[in-house]
């Protein structure tokens, strides 16, 4: 029988070595989000002042450390391979229901899309290079903002991350996360669960507070304000508890990298 395309990236998939280097890819994004945490907590005690609380910010004191360049090659990979994954699962979505099939393709898409701009950004960093973000988010903004109905685009935009974070807080809340890893027995079992739902709620929060300012930016026309997972974390200090808010976050943050952590092993592959 004549192999097809689509068998063909089964084949692949299915493979050791490529679920090995997906499942990199889940320690390295556990890592990242680790540093993160860390970063935002470090930030809630520094009266907002500090390193940048996202994926550039992690990845710049992962290239500082000793061996760093090693970790940040082995995080170039891992996360390419991770966006490959989703890209085959884009190609090989199951089911009978061409509505919840193509739901569930357009979700691992945007999946697929994450894991290649966060794999970039580390093999900028990797090649000796930096990335900011935040600037990087304003000067999308900015441009948005100067397009005719640049307004509304960039408030759909706002719209779908804060949707994007309401629907991380649904799965924390609901643990059908459980439904992507192994769960072990016992004591275990209930650790990874409690890591999952509280990391899982507090990305959520994390990224409606971005969603929300994207929303801000366009409405008071002023694209600084879209500063991205960064500006979105830094921006919690000006509210009423908004320290404890941030230092809350950041746990979570650390949780949500803990349980990424014990997805590489536990991970449905």
């Amino acid at each position: 029988m004549t192999a097809t395309p689509k068998s063909a990236v089964r084949d692949v998939s299915e493979s050791r070595a490529f679920h090995i280097l997906a499942r990199t890819g889940y320690a390295v994004n556990g890592l990242l989000h680790i540093l993160i945490g860390g970063i935002a907590i470090g930030i809630a005690f520094h009266d907002g002042q500090g390193g940048e609380a996202d994926q550039s910010g992690a990845l710049k004191g992962v290239a500082g450390t000793p061996g760093g360049l090693v970790v940040l090659w082995i995080a170039v990979v891992g996360l390419f391979a991770l966006g490959l994954w989703e890209v085959a699962q884009v190609i090989l979505a199951p089911g009978a229901d061409a509505k919840k099939r193509w739901g569930k393709r357009v979700t691992e898409a945007a999946k697929a899309v994450v894991y290649f701009v966060l794999g970039g950004t580390a093999l900028v960093f990797a090649l000796g290079g930096t990335s900011n973000s935040s600037d990087s988010s304003q000067t999308a903004s900015a441009r948005l903002l100067a397009t005719p109905g640049g307004v509304f685009l960039l408030i759909a935009v706002g719209l779908a991350v804060f949707g994007f974070g309401v629907g991380f807080v649904s799965i924390g809340i609901r643990r059908t996360f459980r439904k992507l890893i192994h769960t072990p027995a016992g004591a275990a079992g209930r650790a990874v669960t409690v890591l999952g739902v509280v990391g899982y709620i507090a990305q959520g929060v994390a990224f409606a507070v971005v969603g929300v300012l994207f929303v801000v930016a366009a409405v008071t026309y002023d694209p600084e304000k879209a500063a991205g997972l960064d500006g979105a974390l830094k921006s919690l200090t000006d509210l009423p508890f908004g320290v404890v808010l941030l230092v809350a976050i950041g746990i979570g943050l650390i949780a949500y990298g803990l349980f990424l952590g014990a997805r590489t092993r536990l991970a449905r592959l």
